[in-house]
């Protein structure tokens, strides 16, 4: 997909006969794209970025699972489509991956308000995250969710800057109980810039 393709719409989405001829195929090269755009941050965190591809990939295997068909389509797009990198931004899906439940339950009940202290640092610069608010990811007891969606916003001097790979960049988290950061491989950056128009 061009990389100016910002939104996915209607025309882009296969038939369902279609898609199921072209699953295992389509989901290899995802898989194959995903390797270099997840970061781990810490032992419990890992951030995913989307993009036009991923998204596609998302909402098509949404249709594919629910079989929602027609009436289906237009609700994906909606939820799906604002997760899609505008050109100025990387936007990401940050996952708490902590297998067991009961640790999972004490971990993410001392982390609330940990989706407003995400930043992304390169060079001097400090790209702050920009939480999803669809829902509040953080409930009134001050427990977080295990999934979040952020958007990080770039000013054209941030994106140059990530752009030039001798400049250090480096993820993570400001909260009191998880304080982790980690520096933004090479492989990634070369693929996260593509995200950029």
């Amino acid at each position: 997909m061009p990389a100016e393709a910002r939104q996915i719409i209607r025309d882009d989405i296969l038939a369902p006969d279609d898609y199921a001829a072209q699953r295992a195929d389509l989901k290899r090269r995802v898989i194959e794209l995903k390797k270099n755009r997840r970061i781990a941050v810490g032992p419990d965190a890992a951030f995913y970025f989307e993009s036009y591809d991923t998204m596609w990939m998302q909402i098509q295997e949404m249709l594919h699972i629910e079989k929602g068909g027609e009436a289906q389509i237009a609700d994906e797009l909606a939820a799906y489509n604002p997760l899609v990198p505008n050109g100025r931004e990387l936007v990401a899906t940050m996952m708490f991956e902590i297998a067991d439940e009961v640790r999972r339950g004490k971990l993410l009940a001392a982390r609330g308000g940990v989706e407003h202290t995400v930043t992304l640092r390169v060079g001097d610069q400090v790209v702050r995250a920009v939480p999803e608010d669809d829902v509040e990811r953080t409930n009134a007891s001050g427990k977080t969710s295990s999934v979040h969606f952020f958007h990080f916003p770039f000013t054209d001097p941030q994106v140059t800057l990530f752009k030039d790979l001798d400049t250090e960049a480096i993820l993570g988290f400001g909260h009191e109980n998880y304080t982790h950061m980690a520096g933004i491989p090479r492989a990634v950056r070369e693929a996260l810039i593509k995200d950029f128009a």
